[in-house]
């Protein structure tokens, strides 16, 4: 990786001692819990019915005390319930898609907004991003989050800013070709599309001035970072939001890609048992819950945002001192079960890191076969394997199916099929097709 140069945007926050950053971690969840209750009908509604008062909280730990928040209570409030301030107050308006039912609103005070802005100009500065960095936003604008969020970042920074949005990406090469962008901000597989466009047009890395990606959105791996690096010539770093909580900024890795550090400062995080619902101590696997400390417009109290994490705190070559997640490894409601089996999309990719000869472009197939699931996983592998003897093909899926068997604890169906075969996707990648109730 050569000689790094670490940056930091709130030095003194991010590099606090976690027991002094504690003592007001506790006051701002005071006072978050006791505006909840005052100001949003739904928090006092729910204190009153399970008899809680806000003054149930004297240390951190009483946070297990709080009932959860989920995005079905967001929508059961739809539009505007869970505001914590008069609409004449809201400065910016954000909501889901709502392909699923009704979509989350999520509203924003001028501080809301300010506070954002920091919160993302801190991650990106973490991922090596300065003032003197053009950014090309491959992410869509509009009502998602991701596409405002990490452009005010940028400019809070001082960068230059791209703002292209999705699609036309021969358009977005020569764009960053011509006005020498420095950092790309897209969707993992947007990256491994446009590295794809560029073997196409006969574009080399070298033709661009690229140096950083800020890759989001989505779950992705090493497979896909060691790709997106090679083919891109960047320094790749992951970064998480979630819409109901601000968007972009909860958490990012360093340059150094040792885990994403959490701003801590103004999320409290938690693991817990997404079937007992009982926290689990710092290390341990399970759904990760936040609970905003700094919000003004929509306070959430122990948010469950169904994402398979780990909480860790580890001396960071960076500096920061804030605790740190493991890239989500999947959501609870995500989960296929095959079998009585848990699949997650994400253990197929780390099986497939595991192989030589193949791509990080798959689609899960769940079907069903007589009374019990069937499970068929097509992967991309280069064409040259159809060019070689069969024995070869023969041994590259037997190894595949080894260590899916192995990572995914059931024996799939393997199917070999041709570089560019699969879909690509501008937004976030879909890795599944479950054919078991069509």
């Amino acid at each position: 990786m050569g000689e790094i140069e670490v940056k930091y945007w709130h030095e003194e926050e991010e590099r606090m001692d976690p027991a002094e950053r504690k003592v007001f971690q506790l006051e701002r969840l005071q006072t978050t819990v006791n505006r909840a209750y005052r100001k949003v009908d739904f928090y006092r509604r729910t204190f009153d019915k399970l008899g809680l008062k806000p003054d149930v909280i004297s240390e951190l730990a009483d946070i297990s005390k709080l009932p959860f928040t989920n995005k079905q209570d967001l929508r059961d409030n739809y539009p505007y319930g869970m505001f914590a301030v008069p609409l004449r107050d809201i400065v910016r308006i954000h909501s889901s898609s709502g392909t699923t039912g009704k979509p989350t609103v999520v509203g924003y005070t001028r501080n809301d907004l300010e506070n954002w802005n920091n919160l993302v100009a801190r991650l990106m500065t973490a991922g090596g991003v300065s003032k003197d960095d053009i950014v090309h936003v491959s992410f869509t604008y509009g009502l998602f989050t991701g596409g405002f969020g990490l452009h005010y970042g940028a400019e809070t920074i001082g960068a230059s800013v791209i703002p292209f949005s999705s699609g036309n990406t021969s358009r977005q090469l020569a764009i960053m070709q011509d006005y020498k962008s420095t950092t790309l901000v897209s969707t993992p597989s947007y990256a491994l599309h446009i590295a794809e466009t560029m073997e196409k047009m006969g574009i080399n890395r070298n033709d661009l001035s690229l140096k950083y990606a800020l890759l989001g959105s989505e779950p992705w791996g090493d497979k896909i970072r060691e790709e997106v690096q090679d083919k891109l010539g960047v320094i790749a770093t992951d970064n998480y939001g979630l819409s109901e909580l601000i968007g972009p900024g909860i958490s990012g890795e360093c340059i150094y890609q040792k885990g994403l550090h959490i701003n801590e400062d103004f999320f409290y995080p938690e693991i817990i048992d997404p079937l007992t619902l009982k926290p689990l101590p710092e290390g341990e696997w399970g759904e990760l819950v936040l609970t905003t400390l700094k919000r003004e417009a929509m306070p959430l109290l122990r948010y469950r945002t169904r994402d398979v994490t780990r909480l860790y705190r580890e001396e960071c070559p960076c500096g920061r001192t804030l605790i740190k997640m493991d890239k989500p490894q999947g959501r609870t409601d995500d989960m296929l079960i095959v079998n009585g089996v848990n699949v997650f999309p994400s253990q197929v990719e780390e099986a497939l890191a595991q192989v030589q000869g193949v791509s990080p472009h798959y689609i899960i197939f769940v079907r069903k076969k007589g009374a019990l699931d069937s499970i068929e996983i097509k992967v991309e592998v280069n064409e040259d394997i159809f060019f070689d003897e069969m024995k070869k093909q023969r041994e590259l899926v037997e190894n595949l199916t080894v260590q899916f068997q192995k990572i995914l604890l059931l024996k799939p169906k393997v199917t070999l099929v041709t570089s560019q075969t699969l879909e690509r996707f501008e937004g976030k990648a879909k890795r599944v097709v479950d054919e078991r109730n069509s």
